[in-house]
């Protein structure tokens, strides 16, 4: 295990040359520096944080969720038949037609019924309105508050205003106590995230939230060992400028809030290009990969810390790439359907394009049991608005 140690910890790996461990060992009275072992602490953080997100669901979130009239549990139910819970079990949720039609033959049922028994027993797995609501209600109110305290804590600081301060002095940087605090929640927060996931609602893009999250704990980890982390609270803060506009968008749409959901997912694209597409690269890249090197110079965790943040790069295209998709759908036809990142099983089977006022619009309804589904539906695609994007 020390050999390990000394390994993984390789002062010529993590620090830049003519620094050792021992440097940053005993700083003077009163001065911290980050010690990897720090990061221990949003361990039992999280699940601190995901115990909290129960309670919050259950008696917080729900109850705005009635208030809203969204009330809980299922549509109807698939009538008990064993031959048929059999198939849908061992074999297929959805059968062929002939598949169906021998269904029908066994049973001495009229294909239509049977059909129909295989939709009903499909929606009985899937979340309702409620249970997607009240995950969105507890990301919007943890992504809003933790941008609050971000944006509050870095607007005193001098590397919000010019980016060079993350590097001077590097590695000597005193590790403060309200950018421990930004630096642990934040970790704690993913790693509860990354628990959650596998009990949370399987959505289509799975594994690339997955990865995103794996990506994200790394980099708070990496950054924190190596006393990046001044860097590092500015890619945190630029991830959570868009995410509380997308979950407010979700909990608009799901409250059947249209003219609001559109609204805010407009709102939602807009932030995110600009933070993703244009702050992220031209402002926290620029640091990371140009002013570090003038001012510090590389050093092998320097490559490997960079290398991750084009990673989230390569995630920030992808999914501008699904809201563009989005909002091209609805200036070009005046019609879309769910959100791109949508629950991989709508809540229902069928699905149509409704208006209230009897003109075209991209509200999405359901004809299930459940009610408006995925996430925002889309952007309202009115000739005035086709320059919103």
């Amino acid at each position: 295990m020390a050999a390990f140690s000394a390994w993984f910890w390789n002062e010529r790996f993590w620090l830049p040359h003519n620094v050792t461990w021992a440097d940053l060992a005993d700083p003077a009275p009163g001065v911290e520096y980050p010690k990897a072992g720090h990061l221990l602490t949003a361990l039992p953080l999280a699940l601190g944080i995901f115990a909290v997100r129960i309670l919050f669901e259950r008696f917080i979130a729900s109850a705005c969720a009635r208030r809203l009239h969204i009330q809980p549990g299922v549509g109807r139910r698939a009538q008990p038949n064993a031959v048929l819970e059999k198939v849908f079990i061992s074999i297929t949720k959805n059968p062929e037609p002939r598949h169906l039609k021998g269904l029908s033959k066994q049973l001495d049922w009229e294909v239509r019924k049977v059909q129909r028994w295989f939709r009903h027993r499909r929606n009985q797995d899937k979340p309702s309105t409620h249970t997607k609501f009240c995950e969105s209600m507890w990301r919007f109110t943890f992504y809003l508050g933790i941008l609050t305290y971000g944006v509050q804590f870095l607007w005193q600081t001098p590397w919000m205003r010019d980016t060079r301060h993350c590097w001077y002095g590097y590695p000597y940087q005193v590790m403060t106590r309200g950018l421990y605090h930004y630096y642990v929640t934040e970790l704690a927060f993913y790693w509860s995230l990354m628990f959650s996931q596998f009990r949370d609602i399987k959505r289509k893009d799975f594994l690339i939230m997955f990865i995103h999250h794996l990506a994200t704990i790394g980099l708070i980890s990496f950054s924190y060992a190596n006393n990046m982390a001044r860097v590092g609270s500015l890619v945190l803060c630029v991830h959570d400028a868009s995410d509380f506009l997308l979950e407010a968008a979700k909990l608009a749409n799901y409250a059947k809030s249209q003219r609001l959901c559109d609204f805010l997912f407009i709102l939602f694209g807009v932030v995110f290009f600009i933070t993703r597409l244009v702050i992220y690269p031209f402002w926290v890249l620029n640091s990371t990969m140009f002013e570090s090197w003038t001012i510090v110079g590389p050093f092998p965790s320097w490559w490997v810390f960079n290398i991750l943040l084009l990673v989230l790069q390569v995630l920030h295209i992808y999914w501008s790439y699904l809201i563009a998709r989005i909002a091209i759908k609805a200036m070009l036809r005046g019609k879309v359907g769910n959100d791109v990142r949508s629950d991989i099983e709508s809540s229902s089977e069928d699905e149509s394009i409704t208006s209230t006022d009897g003109s075209k619009s991209t509200h999405l309804s359901s004809k299930g049991e459940n009610g408006t589904n995925g996430h925002c539906a889309a952007v309202k695609a009115r000739r005035q608005n086709h320059n919103s994007w």
